[in-house]
């Protein structure tokens, strides 16, 4: 007998497989027709499903073989034998188990090449979630549904199916059903939510986290108010918009902070959320030197003095000894009342050729607090956050027009 022969069928049909794609290695497709192409590609990825399932059933059954190798579990196994990812080998074992075991409709549809590994990969996931309890005859309908939508539909549609498939095929408990499935599913994103925050040491700290999905969603509607677009013809505005989207989301999220009224913070340390930061009153006239967050965190004067515009944060001025010559109250905020007046005067963002809405805007004090500068409306205007830095930005210069807007121009 051969050595071909020899062979189990299915090493023998994938040796069969890599003769045949030998031989074509050569042959160039820019030379088939469209619908030579278009049929080689779908028949392609066809075989690919095809192939798929043949590996995972080999996988499932090399139990004995990983264990013998002294790998941690199937997927350790799979990813050093495929040099692979352990995250990706774990993901295949865990579907390899789940065809043999559970989903054999599934499998089917990949052995026949109608169903790919990232389609199959969803309803299982989507079959796995559904109750413990439900009727074997359901059970077996929604996984039919699931194969058969495989033919029109791709992974991120067959996800958005799978957790409606009980209104199809069991209408009459889908509603209770999906009721308990999504308070069991917001529970479990209340356990997974975390929040790390972790100084880098070059004046950044990275925030990583999980959060439940209704909560993202809220922080980036939050988040939106500040991104979307909304300057008209204005060199800042161009410049703004050009910003990566990440990192406005970022500019935004700062904003949202400052935006933030501390009233309606938790009190804690028998007053509400108050940030100190402590700064010499030379220092803070010039725009030199730097102050100091309770904490020890350092942060530039001309920081301070826009903070001192909007936030409840409350710069202890030190004179030349350190002494304490004033520590700053809230009241050198514009009242509530005051930015109503603001927002009725204003419209937007007083920035020459800014369109920003009023709502989206801060309080400034064209006389800067921290040169004695008063809290009255007449002496107040609205800039977008955008322009609120700039104004505090010693790069550059602001000019104040006889209309009440405010022209910027960068220092050369």
């Amino acid at each position: 007998m051969s050595e071909h022969t020899a062979l189990h069928p299915i090493r023998a049909a994938a040796a069969t497989a890599k003769a045949a794609f030998k031989d074509v290695r050569d042959v160039q497709p820019v030379f088939m027709s469209p619908a030579d192409q278009e049929a080689a590609v779908r028949e392609l990825a066809a075989l690919e499903a095809m192939v798929a399932e043949a590996r995972l059933r080999v996988v499932v059954a090399a139990q004995d073989t990983a264990s013998r190798s002294g790998a941690r579990d199937l997927g350790a196994w799979l990813s050093t034998l495929t040099l692979t990812d352990f995250n990706h080998g774990r993901a295949d074992a865990r579907l390899a188990e789940a065809l043999d075991r559970r989903w054999a409709k599934v499998a089917d549809g990949m052995a026949d090449g109608a169903v790919s590994a990232g389609q199959a990969q969803v309803i299982v996931h989507a079959l796995d979630v559904l109750p413990a309890d439900l009727d074997p005859e359901l059970l077996t309908k929604a996984e039919q549904q699931l194969v058969d939508y495989c033919k029109d539909f791709r992974p991120r549609d067959l996800r958005r199916l799978g957790r409606r498939i009980l209104e199809i095929v069991a209408p009459d408990i889908a509603e209770a059903e999906e009721a308990k499935r999504l308070e069991d599913e917001e529970r479990r994103a209340r356990e997974k939510c975390r929040l790390v925050l972790k100084p880098i040491g070059d004046g950044t700290t990275r925030l990583t986290g999980l959060l439940p999905d209704l909560d993202a969603h809220r922080l980036r509607t939050y988040l939106d108010a500040f991104t979307s677009p909304r300057k008209a013809e204005h060199a800042a505005g161009g410049e703004e918009d050009r910003i990566p989207y990440p990192r406005r989301l970022g500019h935004a999220f700062c904003a949202l902070l400052e935006h933030l009224d501390p009233k309606n913070l938790p009190v804690h340390g028998g007053d509400t959320t108050t940030l100190l930061v402590t700064i010499p009153l030379e220092s803070l006239k010039k725009d030199l030197g730097t102050g100091t967050v309770v904490g020890g965190e350092p942060m530039s004067a001309s920081a301070v003095r826009r903070l001192a515009c909007t936030a409840n944060i409350i710069p202890v001025v030190l004179g030349g000894q350190s002494e304490v010559l004033d520590l700053g109250r809230t009241r050198r905020l514009f009242s509530p009342a005051q930015r109503k007046a603001m927002r009725w005067r204003d419209q937007h963002c007083r920035a020459e050729g800014c369109t920003i809405p009023a709502g989206w805007c801060e309080a400034h004090h064209l006389d800067p607090w921290a040169n004695g500068g008063k809290t009255d409306l007449d002496r107040g205007a609205l800039l977008c956050s955008w322009h609120h830095h700039r104004a505090h930005d010693p790069t550059h210069t602001t000019e104040h027009l006889p209309n009440g807007d405010i022209r910027f121009h960068r220092r050369p």
